[in-house]
């Protein structure tokens, strides 16, 4: 087992979701607003022993490929950590409307 940080995972799971076209982590900031200084991705990753949940904005469509595209890129980050045998949630909070 690799011994990383919560917020290593979290940076490292966010950083593997930009590997998947059409699912970005959903934050109440928004990226169109430079003005607020800092990366505020990781704040859609909840890590908890037991489930690891996170909060997402869908920008293409189907959903089904691209969940399991992200599901296969965070069990990749997850595994060998404190969190490998964690149940993966992958919330779809909203749909951007140029998915449609």
């Amino acid at each position: 087992m690799t011994t990383s940080t919560p917020r290593e995972t979290t940076d490292r799971i966010v950083a593997a979701l930009e590997r998947v076209d059409g699912l970005r982590p959903a934050t109440l900031i928004v990226p169109e607003h430079p003005w607020v200084p800092g990366d505020w991705s990781g704040l859609a990753v909840d890590l908890d022993p037991d489930t690891v949940q996170i909060h997402l904005i869908a920008t293409r469509l189907p959903l089904t490929p691209l969940l399991e595209a992200a599901a296969a890129e965070v069990r990749a980050v997850l595994a060998g950590t404190a969190w490998d045998t964690a149940k993966l949630r992958l919330v779809v909070t909203d749909i951007d409307g140029a998915a449609f």
